[in-house]
C-alpha cells in the first residue's frame, strides 16, 4: 500500500505578519466552528479516493493551528484516524505561535496523536519581531518552549527568518546561539522574501525599509550554516537542519514528489501524476463540498516530462541530492540521457557536483539554484 502526507490548513491567526503571503484571515473567530466542520465534510468526500494509502504524515499549518482550541485540533486528527489507513502512521505535526499554546491545548494535541511541534520563532530580537509585525516577543517563545517540553514534546522545530529590514549579522548570530542552547531537533532557516501583496513589500517599493544587502543576506545564511553544523546539525535541504534522523518527514515527501492530499481552503494536492488546488474562499469552498464535490479550483495533469522536472528541481533541493539509480528506478532512463548537456554546462560552471552515483548543488549552486532550475524545465 503507497504511503500519502496529509496536510491541513487552518487558515485563522491573531494577527497577519507584514511579510505574509498565505491564505490566512485574522481574528476571524465567528467562522472557525462551521470551518472545521466543512474540513470533516470534504475528509468524507475523500473516503474511497484514499483507500489504496496509508498515511505516513499529518501536517497542519496555517494561518496559526494554535491560535484555535484544542479541541478543533482532536476532531480534525480524529476523524483521520477513524477513516483512514493510518496503522503506519509516522509523524503527525502542528504548526505553533509562541504565545497561542497553553497546558491544556498541548495535554489536547498529545492525546491526539501529535508527535511533532513546530514554532514559528522568526527571531529573539523583539525590536525586530515588533518591525515585521509578529504578534509575539522572546519571552512568550521561552514560556511557550519550556511548557512543550514539561509535556513530553520530544521533538520540535523552530522556524527562522534572516534578511530581516534592520537586521545584522550579529542579530542572526544571538538568535542561533540561544536556539541551538535549548537543543531544539530540528531549524528551519529561511531567506525573507518580499511577496507582491504583501505590506512589506509595499514598504520596500516606497522605500519605507530597508533590507540587508545581498552580499550581507548571503553571508547571514553561510555563517548560520557554518554555525549549525558545527553545533551538530545535518543541513539536510537548503532551509533545513536536523539532529541525527530528526529531518521533518511530512516535507521530504515534498522534496521527493512522493502523494500527498491538503485539506481546507487553498490547499494543494498531488495524487497520480495529478496535481489539483482548492478554492481560496470560504462560500466556494463551501458551496462545492455541499454539492458533495470535491471542493477543487483548478487542476493539471503531470505529464512525464514535468515529472522528471519537478523531481530533479525538488530532489537538488536536498544538500544530498539525486541518486542516479533512483532515478533510473522511477523512469526507466538515466538522467543523462535527457539532461546530459545541462548538467555538463552547469559542473562547468560550479554549481553542480556529479559523480558515478549523486547529483547534486556545491555549495555557489545553493546560492545560485535557480540559474539551474530554468535549464531543467520542460520546453
Amino acid at each position: 500500500m503507497e504511503k500519502i502526507g496529509i496536510y491541513i490548513h487552518i487558515p485563522f491567526c491573531s494577527s497577519k505578519c507584514y511579510y505574509c503571503d498565505f491564505i490566512s484571515f485574522p481574528r476571524l473567530d465567528s467562522r472557525i466552528d462551521e470551518y472545521i466542520n466543512y474540513l470533516i465534510k470534504e475528509m468524507d468526500l475523500y473516503k474511497e479516493w484514499l483507500e489504496e494509502y496509508t498515511v505516513k504524515t499529518i501536517f497542519i499549518g496555517g494561518g496559526t493551528p494554535s491560535y484555535l482550541e484544542g479541541r478543533y485540533i482532536y476532531k480534525l486528527l480524529n476523524n483521520i484516524y477513524e477513516n483512514f489507513n493510518v496503522d503506519k502512521i509516522e509523524e503527525v505535526t502542528i504548526e505553533t505561535n509562541p504565545g497561542t499554546l497553553n497546558k491544556e491545548k498541548l495535554r489536547i494535541y498529545k492525546k491526539a496523536g501529535v508527535n511533532r511541534i513546530s514554532i514559528g520563532v522568526q527571531s529573539l530580537n523583539d525590536r525586530l519581531l515588533k518591525e515585521i509585525g509578529r504578534g509575539h516577543t522572546s519571552i512568550d517563545f521561552y514560556k511557550n518552549y519550556e511548557l512543550i517540553r514539561s509535556m513530553g514534546f520530544k521533538n520540535v522545530n523552530v522556524d527562522l527568518m534572516f534578511g530581516l529590514p534592520n537586521q545584522t549579522l550579529e542579530d542572526c548570530q544571538k538568535t542561533l546561539e540561544e536556539i541551538t542552547r535549548l537543543e531544539v531537533e530540528h531549524i528551519s532557516y529561511y531567506s525573507l522574501i518580499l511577496e507582491e501583496r504583501t505590506l512589506m513589500n509595499r514598504w520596500y517599493n516606497e522605500r519605507k525599509i530597508k533590507i540587508p544587502d545581498e552580499d550581507v543576506e548571503r553571508e547571514m545564511y553561510h555563517r548560520g550554516i557554518e554555525f549549525l553544523q558545527n553545533k551538530g546539525y545535518n543541513h539536510y535541504e537548503i532551509s533545513n537542519f536536523a539532529k541525527d534522523g530528526l529531518e521533518c518527514k511530512h516535507n521530504l515527501i515534498y522534496w521527493q514528489i512522493k502523494p500527498y492530499i491538503g485539506f481546507g481552503i487553498a490547499a494543494h494536492s498531488n495524487l497520480n501524476q495529478n496535481r489539483f488546488w482548492n478554492y481560496t474562499k470560504f462560500n466556494n469552498y463551501y458551496n462545492s463540498i455541499d454539492e458533495r464535490k470535491p471542493p477543487i479550483e483548478g487542476k493539471e495533469k503531470i505529464d512525464k516530462k514535468m515529472e522528471i522536472a519537478e523531481y530533479l528541481i525538488m530532489g537538488l533541493r536536498l544538500v544530498k541530492g539525486i541518486n542516479k539509480q533512483e532515478f533510473i528506478n522511477r523512469f526507466n532512463i538515466k538522467v543523462e540521457d535527457i539532461y546530459g548537456d545541462v548538467l555538463k554546462k552547469h559542473e562547468r560552471q560550479g554549481l553542480l557536483y556529479i559523480d558515478d552515483r549523486w547529483i547534486r548543488f556545491t555549495p555557489r549552486g545553493l546560492d545560485l539554484s535557480n540559474i539551474v532550475y530554468v535549464d531543467l524545465l520542460p520546453d
